[in-house]
């Protein structure tokens, strides 16, 4: 494969993601999961927290499960019309080999103390009832991009627990990963836990990518 310069698909392209340099593909048969450590500088992670910390709401999920500790972090919907924001989101289409324009607004979310996410997939259950409300338009989740842009003072890992894996905060630290394993068929290994931050703060960005063109 040429790595000289990154293509772009509907979909990533594992082959790329794990050619280029840092790059761990975690071992499993069930998920595609990469793992890229400082994919983001202290200064661009610096940036994505003080956007953050300004404009930050309480989390929310689709198809409520009548557990309101299910997420319990804060939100930030990023605005893509600013050009630090744009910068970081063309990082991220490059990295993955995704058309941008499947791609969603890149949120933020911030993790205090005694706050978690608890096990979750992030593609939408078809079967759900708020299915088409989120995917008639663009379709359901193909890939998540998240990255840690800081450390907690303890706790706050993402374990992805149908593989026994768990994966520590660090500054910078990428993860991406596969939430469908072919069109409409998804993946149930994406399951993944947000574990509760113990001590300090920990924020994180996500970018999601979507089977169709978003908007």
């Amino acid at each position: 494969m040429d790595l000289s310069s990154p293509p772009v698909g509907i979909d990533a392209d594992p082959l790329w993601i794990s050619g280029q340099p840092g790059v761990q593909r975690v071992p499993s048969r069930e998920i595609a999961l990469f793992i890229r450590r400082a994919f983001l500088d202290p200064d661009e992670c610096a940036g994505l927290i003080a956007r953050i910390e300004t404009d930050r709401r309480p989390s929310t999920i689709a198809d409520a499960n009548g557990d309101g500790a299910f997420r319990t972090s804060e939100t930030c919907d990023l605005d893509m019309a600013d050009p630090f924001v744009m910068a970081i989101d063309r990082k991220l289409a490059a990295f993955a080999g995704i058309d941008p324009a499947h791609g969603e607004p890149i949120q933020g979310q911030r993790y205090a103390a005694g706050q978690e996410f608890k096990p979750h997939t992030d593609f939408f259950d078809p079967k759900g009832v708020d299915f088409a409300k989120y995917c008639s338009v663009a379709g359901n989740r193909t890939w998540t991009l998240m990255v840690y842009l800081d450390e907690p003072a303890a706790g706050g890992a993402t374990r992805f627990p149908r593989i026994g894996k768990t994966v520590q905060p660090e500054t910078g630290k990428l993860l991406a990963w596969n939430n469908r394993l072919s069109p409409g068929v998804y993946n149930p290994a994406s399951l993944h836990h947000g574990m509760k931050v113990r001590g300090g703060v920990k924020h994180v960005i996500t970018k999601w990518y979507r089977e169709r063109p978003w908007g």
